[in-house]
């Protein structure tokens, strides 16, 4: 399979590869026997739910970790204790905040092996960012992208670099909506807006794995599974949970989804393995779920897998194009 194309457009790559792990495999699991002394880390959103899961992994491994976040003594609060790791500030709905971390990270010199876009909001009213983004798309997105281009240099010197983006199986609640993906003219869907801004995360890593493997540098995007215990829903009303199927009409969670949720280190485990599987070494582009590759969803009933319209070759190059305009950076890998 891997020595017949050297991409993921149309999904060419996108089957299990027989990792041997599962849905209730942990981060532990994924991350034994492989050693990370020396290699430096960032992760978005590294001090909460599976982010904190994250970090402790990769610095318990041997990993220097530099946490972004935006609430900083919260941050200092949870990461006390876990050796080498570094906190910076790091705002994703401010373009400036952003910036000024990457020039930071950037002067210190080091290479970066693993960029982990872990941050993301889901379920918000509309809000929009000082350019006029709506504000999942702004969080969720256009941050990986703007984060990645500026540490562009850092990860091409690294000498085999990932850049991992926590996605959602949320992404078949929309494609992109390259004609107005602000709703500027059209109603707000929280929903809507959280779908299409993790298809943008697929999209962004099949192409940005293409464009950036001569440099030594692969991506992959992932669903961590729907867990237990996490932050993402805070702000959600009670009525968006039963729209989901998650509650009945009093707000209790449903046995079966109670039953189908994950533990954080097992919500975690895909974005390890992801981060640092030798079997991944000559594959990416991928999108990958209960730490193996997935599978192409063609059938809306049957859970899991990834949506072909999220792979697709005219969509990747035509969203880096409109990310680089709502961006306003130039992003010329390759």
């Amino acid at each position: 399979m891997m020595g017949q194309t050297n991409h993921n457009y149309q999904g060419a790559l996108q089957q299990p590869i027989g990792s041997g792990f599962g849905a209730t495999s942990t981060t532990s699991d994924v991350i034994k026997g492989i050693d990370l002394t020396g290699k430096t880390a960032i992760v978005t959103g590294g001090n909460t739910g599976i982010g904190l899961e994250t970090t402790r992994t990769l610095a318990a491994a041997g990993a220097t970790v530099i946490v972004a976040a935006r609430d900083m003594e919260k941050a200092k609060r949870n990461l006390a204790g876990i050796p080498r790791v570094e906190l910076a500030a790091m705002d994703l709905m401010s373009r400036d905040s952003i910036d000024a971390f990457a020039g930071t990270f950037l002067q210190s010199g080091r290479p970066l092996h693993l960029l982990i876009h872990n941050a993301g909001i889901m379920w918000v009213p509309l809000r929009r960012s000082s350019q006029g983004t709506e504000s999942q798309l702004a969080t969720n997105y256009l941050a990986q992208f703007q984060l990645t281009a500026r540490l562009w240099p850092a990860l091409a010197i690294a000498n085999g670099a990932r850049v991992i983006s926590v996605s959602s199986d949320g992404h078949r609640f929309a494609p992109f909506n390259f004609e107005d993906p602000n709703f500027t003219h059209r109603t707000y869907e929280t929903l809507q807006g959280y779908g299409q801004s993790k298809t943008a995360c697929i999209l962004f890593t099949l192409e940005l794995d293409y464009r950036g493997k001569d440099f030594g540098v692969r991506a992959y995007s992932l669903h961590p599974g729907s867990i237990n215990g996490t932050e993402l829903g805070r702000e959600a009303p009670l009525a968006l949970f039963q729209e989901m199927g998650f509650c009945d009409a009093d707000g209790n969670l449903l046995p079966e989804v109670a039953a189908s949720l994950k533990t954080i280190p097992q919500g975690a485990a895909t974005t390890i393995w992801c981060a640092t599987s030798p079997m991944l070494n000559q594959i990416g582009g991928v999108y990958c779920e209960d730490a193996d590759v997935a599978r192409l969803s063609y059938d809306p009933s049957v859970p899991g897998g990834v949506k072909a319209y999220s792979l697709d070759e005219i969509s990747a190059n035509r969203l880096w194009t409109i990310s680089e305009a709502l961006t306003g950076i130039s992003f010329p890998v390759g």
